[in-house]
């Protein structure tokens, strides 16, 4: 053999061990990755959490629990926070549910965030009238308003890590939602329910949340919301993304909102993640329309299960939204889904009762999709 023939015989040697070495390498790091949670599979890049129901809290669920404590470090009050159901009459509060998602967090040593102290939607009906029905006069509400954030973040100081202070305050054309909140008081109601839970709990951080934030007048309407809070020196820390998604999410649009807000210095948290796979309605939906039969088939067309195609298609959003998130980690702290399996999910009745969708991570069996490992190996990879 010629000498250059050994050169080349050597140098190929080489090449191949190498190339072994790398690929066991990359083997056993990628199997050190199976059987990884999704917490700890991005605990470099941001907490991962899920909405919390009160057949959880109230023990009823088991299964449920077995993947909340396995998968997230993250908790979020589903409803028992919300002020129809934690004080359903003026002076009266029921605290049991909202002491149970406390302790549980505290106990299974999770990032817990309270929802929600001020929205238009799910709120007792004496918060805006008086006794004969009338709307209270603008003094009247505020101190309503007042009383229930110290209320609420006064017996949870220094336990909850955040709360989401102000929802959904952004509609229409000029952004400005028009609830008894901003009607009777106006549109400094924002300003001092942020002032209020601040002065309540000096360390808890402090969140304007807010849905469909990649539209671009409605991520306008937010940055006009947190650049007044920031220039007039209210305490904001952060603005969820209620990121209820279908397959088509322009994720362009997603990352611009990430960046928009990211930039202000703002941590951006995905606040309640979910993915339908099923077709939206774009008309109005009625009690009326949504009891035909053929427009009950044409809106929920996979009550069997999902066809490959329609699969494979949700997996693939799931990890390109993942992707993104990851990509903008310095922005996102945050990314909590909203509720833990596909049965308990709040998408199988809107926007019409009965349907059968698949927008979470867990099956209706409390089984893990293979999307769960997919997600996984792309914490790995990035």
């Amino acid at each position: 053999m010629s000498q250059i023939a050994l050169k080349n015989d050597k140098m190929n040697k080489i090449i191949t061990t190498s190339f072994l070495s790398a690929l066991f390498i990359i083997t056993i790091s990628c199997e050190s990755q199976k059987g990884k949670t999704l917490s700890e599979a991005f605990s470099d890049d941001y907490t991962v959490g899920a909405a919390l129901n009160v057949q959880l809290l109230q023990g009823i669920n088991k299964k449920t629990d077995s993947i909340v404590r396995k998968h997230y470090n993250s908790i979020v009050a589903e409803n028992c926070m919300k002020s129809m159901f934690i004080q359903p009459v003026e002076g009266e509060f029921a605290w049991v549910d909202a002491d149970r998602f406390v302790d549980y967090g505290e106990k299974n040593n999770m990032e817990i965030v309270g929802h929600t102290l001020v929205w238009h939607a799910m709120a007792p009906d004496w918060f805006f009238v008086d006794s004969v029905g009338n709307d209270v006069s603008r003094d009247v509400l505020i101190q309503r308003m007042k009383t229930h954030i110290e209320a609420v973040v006064g017996r949870y100081k220094g336990r909850i890590h955040g709360w989401d202070v102000v929802n959904e305050a952004i509609d229409g054309p000029d952004g400005v939602r028009q609830s008894k909140w901003q009607t009777i008081i106006g549109d400094d109601y924002i300003e001092m329910a942020f002032k209020m839970a601040h002065e309540a709990d000096p360390d808890a951080e402090l969140y304007y949340n807010d849905y469909s934030m990649y539209e671009p007048k409605r991520r306008e309407a937010g940055l006009r919301i947190v650049k007044n809070l920031l220039a007039k020196g209210i305490r904001i820390d952060g603005v969820g993304f209620q990121a209820h998604y279908g397959l088509d999410v322009p994720l362009v649009e997603v990352e611009k909102s990430i960046v928009a807000f990211g930039e202000l210095g703002l941590k951006v948290m995905i606040t309640e993640l979910d993915l339908s796979a099923l077709p939206f309605p774009s008309e109005e939906v009625t009690a009326e329309v949504s009891t035909d039969v053929a427009y009950q088939e044409k809106f929920n067309p996979y009550k069997e299960g999902l066809p490959t195609d329609i699969k494979n298609r949700w997996s693939q959003t799931y990890i390109d939204l993942f992707k993104l998130f990851t990509k903008h980690s310095k922005y996102i702290s945050r990314v909590t889904f909203w509720g833990v399996n596909d049965t308990e999910s709040w998408k199988n009745d809107w926007p019409i009762k009965g349907r059968t969708d698949y927008p979470l991570l867990f099956d209706r069996a409390y089984k893990e999709k293979s999307v769960v490992q997919s997600l996984v190996q792309l914490s790995y990879k990035n």
